[in-house]
C-alpha cells in the first residue's frame, strides 16, 4: 500500500474534536486583498517573449526581474497546478479537498516542515538568496491579483516560505523517503532489530526504483567528449523522465539577466529555479538515484509510561506536539481532527501495536534546496557548478555534466550518513545507544564520482554508481562500505546503453542520437531474463485444455528481436509481459511469476486487439486532444515510453517516460548546438491554444529542434512580447 493511502487510516482514526464553522473554513475572513499587489508589475524591468512555439524566454534587467517574469510565465500556463499546489505544501489541502488529501497535511505537521522554514527561514538563505524569492512570490501573488476569477482568494498571498516548504517536501518524496515509512504501517514489524555488522559480501539495496503516484520514472543523462566524439565536439543528453502530465511533468522556460544569469530548460510547474538545462557555458541532466538515507531505530518504551524510552540506560520522555487538520467531507461539512506528533531525539516518532518507530533521514533541518539549484543555474564554469553541489542541501539525485571546455562529470550526488560500522543498516536499529545517531554526512568530494573519464564516456540511468563508464573508469566499489548504502541495481537503460557505447571506437553525432533513441532490451538485462522464464515456463501446470495460444506466445517471445520499433510485432506480448516486472521493480516488491504474467497478457491481447502480435504502433499511441500517434520505446528502453491502458481502450496511451529532452553539444570550436523537443507542448493545460499540442508529432516521430536560447536566431521566430500583465 503507498504511504499516502496508509496514512489515510491512520488520520481516519483520529479523535474528533472540533467542528470549524463553514465560513471559518472557507476563509472567507482572510480574503485576498488584490488591490495591495496589482502595482507589483511596475516594480519589475522584465519582458517575456514567446517564441513560435509558445515558449517564455523571459529577460530582465536584473536577476529579480527575471524572477518576477519567471513566475509570471509559469502562472500563465501553469496556473491550475501552482494555485492547487500551495494548500498542498502548507499541509491545509484537506480543508479544501477532503479526507484524501489528509495524508499529506499529517506527513507535513509529524516532520515539523514549516516550524523548520520558521526556524531557519531568515538565517540559513543568502541575501540575494531571499531577493529571488520575494521577487519571485511577487509574480505569483500579481497573477493572482489580475486573475479573481481564477483564483482562490483564501489561499493568497503566498510568501517566499511557501517556496521553500514545497522544495522541501517534494525533495523528500524524489528520493524514496515514503517507502520506508509505508512499511511502519504493516501490520507485523517488516525488519528484524540489528544486532551486529552486515555481511561484507551483501548487496545492499535500500530501495528498488521511484515511482509518482502508480507511475514509474527513471532518467537517462549521457555525456561524451573527445576524443571518444568524431568531431572534437561534447555532447550531453538531458533526458530525465516523468509523468506526460500534472505538477511534476516538465515545463520549459528560458530566463535571462543583464547580471549574467542565462539558463533554459525544464522545470516544475510552481519551481523557482531550472532543474535540469543548459547555459551558453554549460549544461546538466539529473537522475534519480537510491542511496540508502532512510533509518529506522526501534525505541525501548518504558512498560510503565507509553512516552518515556530509553538511551544510554536512562529514561528520556517523547516529546509531543498537537497536529491539527481541517478536513472537508462530503463536500461541504467542516471537521477539525487531531492527533498527538511525536518526537525523540532521533527524529519523528511512529507508535504501532508492534513497536515505537523513530525515523532519522538524509536532509533533516535542510532549507537550502532552492539557493542551490539557483546557485547552479547562475554558474559560468565547472568550478563554479562544483562548488554549488559542495553545498549538499540535496539529499539526493545523480547529475551528468558538460561544458564548453570539454570536461564532463558523473557524481551520484547524496547525503550519505557516516553510520558506526558496527550495525546491518539495512535492518531495523535499537533505539537505546546515542552513539550510533548520525549526525554527520559524507562529503562531497568523497562521493562516487567521475570527472573527464579517459574512456570519453559517462551513461547515468538509475543504475549502481560503480557502473557508469567503462570499467577502468569507474568508481571503485572497494573504496566503499557497505554501511553507505549506495545501491547496486542496473536497468535495462544502462546495461544497454553502456554495451552500445563500450562497442564503439568512437561516435558521430549522428550515433548519439540514435543511442538516445534506442529501443531495444539488453541480452544482459534482467527484463530479458524474465522473458526467457515466461518463453521456457512449463504450460502442462496451467491444468487448460487448449494451450495452442499460450504455446504460440511463448514462440513470440522467444524469437522476440528485443525491438519496441513501431513496426515490431514481438513488442506488444513482450513489453506487456516485461512490464509486470520491471513496475514490481519499481515498487521494490516480489516479481509476478512470468508464466501469469504470459497468461495475463496473452488473454489481454486476444481480449483487445483479437491477436498476440498486433504492430507495436498500433498498441503503443502517443495521445494528446485529437491526436493519436504510433509512438515507439517502450518500459526502460533508452527512448523511454510507459504506456496505460485507459478505459475502453484498445492501446496503451503513454502516460510517462521521455518528455522535455535535449541534446546539447559544443564543438572543438566551443560553439554552442542545442536540439530539443516537449512531449505535447508550451501550453501544458489550456487545450484551445495552439502550442497545447504542437510539438507531439514531432515528438513522436524524434523530430528535435532548436530551443532559441540563441537571441538573434529567435528574433525572427517571436509569437509576443509583453511585459507582465500587459
Amino acid at each position: 500500500m503507498a504511504l499516502f493511502n496508509l496514512l489515510t487510516l491512520h488520520v481516519l482514526t483520529l479523535r474528533i474534536v472540533a467542528i470549524s464553522t463553514l465560513i471559518a473554513l472557507s476563509g472567507c475572513a482572510n480574503k485576498f486583498a488584490t488591490d495591495d499587489y496589482l502595482a507589483l508589475g511596475d516594480k519589475y524591468q522584465v519582458v517575456i517573449e514567446r517564441d513560435h512555439l509558445g515558449v517564455p524566454h523571459i529577460i530582465g534587467e536584473r536577476d529579480v526581474d527575471a524572477a518576477f517574469g519567471f513566475a509570471y510565465a509559469q502562472a500563465e500556463d501553469n496556473w491550475q497546478i501552482i494555485h492547487d499546489t500551495i494548500p498542498f505544501y502548507r499541509g491545509t489541502n484537506a480543508a479544501i479537498n477532503g479526507q484524501d488529501a489528509a495524508t499529506v497535511d499529517f506527513l507535513i505537521q509529524w516532520l515539523e516542515i514549516w516550524e523548520t522554514v520558521e526556524a531557519n527561514y531568515d538565517s540559513a538563505l543568502k541575501p540575494e538568496t531571499h531577493a529571488w524569492i520575494n521577487a519571485f512570490v511577487d509574480g505569483i501573488n500579481y497573477y493572482a491579483a489580475l486573475h479573481p476569477e481564477q483564483t482562490n482568494q483564501s489561499i493568497f498571498p503566498i510568501t517566499g516560505k511557501d517556496v521553500i516548504a514545497g522544495y522541501m517536501l517534494r525533495h523528500l518524496l524524489f528520493y524514496g523517503f515514503d517507502g520506508s515509512i509505508t512499511e511502519l504501517f504493516e501490520e507485523q514489524r517488516q525488519h528484524p532489530i540489528s544486532r551486529g555488522p552486515a555481511d561484507a559480501n551483501k548487496q545492499a539495496e535500500p530501495m528498488a526504483g521511484v515511482t509518482i503516484g502508480n507511475l514509474p520514472v527513471g532518467s537517462n543523462a549521457i555525456a561524451v567528449s573527445a576524443p571518444f566524439t568524431i568531431d572534437g565536439a561534447t555532447r550531453l543528453a538531458i533526458n530525465s523522465h516523468q509523468p506526460t502530465t500534472g505538477p511534476v511533468a516538465w515545463y520549459e522556460a528560458h530566463i535571462q539577466s543583464n547580471e549574467g544569469l542565462n539558463i533554459m530548460g525544464g522545470l516544475f510547474p510552481s519551481s523557482a529555479t531550472i532543474g535540469v538545462g543548459f547555459t551558453e557555458n554549460l549544461a546538466w541532466g539529473a537522475t534519480v538515484n537510491k542511496p540508502d538515507l532512510v533509518d529506522i531505530y526501534v525505541l525501548d518504551m518504558d512498560p510503565n509510561d507509553p512516552m518515556r524510552y530509553k538511551l544510554d540506560g536512562e529514561w528520556k520522555t517523547l516529546e509531543t506536539k498537537d497536529i491539527k487538520i481541517k478536513v472537508k467531507l462530503f463536500g461541504f461539512l467542516p471537521w477539525t481532527v487531531a492527533e498527538v506528533g511525536l518526537k525523540s531525539v532521533h527524529g519523528p516518532v511512529i507508535q504501532n501495536d508492534h513497536g515505537t518507530y523513530a525515523v532519522r533521514y538524509a536532509g533533516m533541518g535542510e532549507v537550502r534546496q532552492l539557493e542551490q539549484w539557483l546557485e547552479m543555474n547562475k554558474a559560468q564554469n565547472f568550478d563554479q557548478w562544483r562548488d554549488a553541489l559542495r553545498m549538499q542541501a540535496f539529499a539526493s539525485f545523480n547529475f551528468v555534466y558538460a561544458d564548453r571546455e570539454g570536461n564532463t562529470m558523473f557524481v551520484h550526488n547524496s547525503l550519505t550518513p557516516k553510520r558506526s560500522p558496527s550495525y546491518d543498516w539495512t535492518q531495523y536499529l535499537p533505539g537505546d545507544r546515542s552513539n550510533i545517531i548520525w549526525q554527520e554526512y559524507m562529503a562531497f568530494d568523497d562521493l562516487p564520482q567521475v570527472i573527464n573519464p579517459v574512456s570519453g564516456y559517462l551513461h547515468s540511468a538509475n543504475q549502481t554508481p560503480f557502473r557508469v563508464s567503462a570499467e577502468a573508469d569507474n568508481p571503485n566499489k572497494s573504496d566503499y562500505r557497505i554501511e553507505d548504502g549506495f545501491p547496486t541495481r542496473m536497468t535495462n537503460r544502462a546495461d544497454r546503453g553502456l554495451e552500445l557505447l563500450a562497442e564503439m571506437d568512437s561516435i558521430s553525432e549522428q550515433q548519439f542520437f540514435d543511442l538516445k533513441h534506442d529501443k531495444k532490451y539488453s541480452v544482459n538485462s534482467r527484463a530479458y531474463k524474465f522473458l526467457q522464464q515466461a518463453a521456457e515456463a512449463d504450460l502442462e501446470s496451467l491444468g487448460a485444455t487448449d494451450l495452442q495460444i499460450y504455446s504460440a506466445a511463448q514462440t513470440l517471445i522467444a524469437n522476440w528481436d528485443l525491438s519496441t520499433d513501431i513496426n515490431n510485432r514481438g513488442a506488444a506480448l513482450s513489453a506487456c509481459v516485461l512490464g509486470g516486472e520491471w513496475l514490481s521493480e519499481q515498487k521494490g516488491e516480489a516479481a509476478p511469476k512470468p508464466l501469469d504474467e504470459l497468461v495475463r497478457c496473452t488473454d489481454l491481447l486476444m481480449e483487445n486487439n483479437g491477436r498476440i502480435d498486433p504492430l507495436w504502433g498500433e498498441v503503443n499511441r502517443h495521445v494528446r486532444g485529437d491526436i493519436n500517434l504510433p509512438v515507439g520505446g517502450g518500459p526502460d528502453t533508452l527512448r523511454a515510453i510507459y504506456g496505460m491502458r485507459m478505459e475502453g481502450d484498445n492501446y496503451l496511451t503513454n502516460v510517462a517516460g521521455d518528455g522535455l529532452y535535449y541534446q546539447v553539444s559544443w564543438d572543438a570550436k566551443g560553439k554552442l548546438k542545442v536540439r530539443g523537443v516537449h512531449q505535447f507542448g508550451a501550453a501544458t493545460l489550456d487545450q484551445d491554444s495552439p502550442h497545447y499540442a504542437d510539438q507531439a508529432e514531432d515528438y513522436a516521430n524524434e523530430i528535435l529542434h532548436d530551443p532559441l536560447f540563441d537571441e538573434d536566431l529567435r528574433q525572427t521566430k517571436i509569437e509576443r512580447r509583453y511585459r507582465p500583465g500587459k
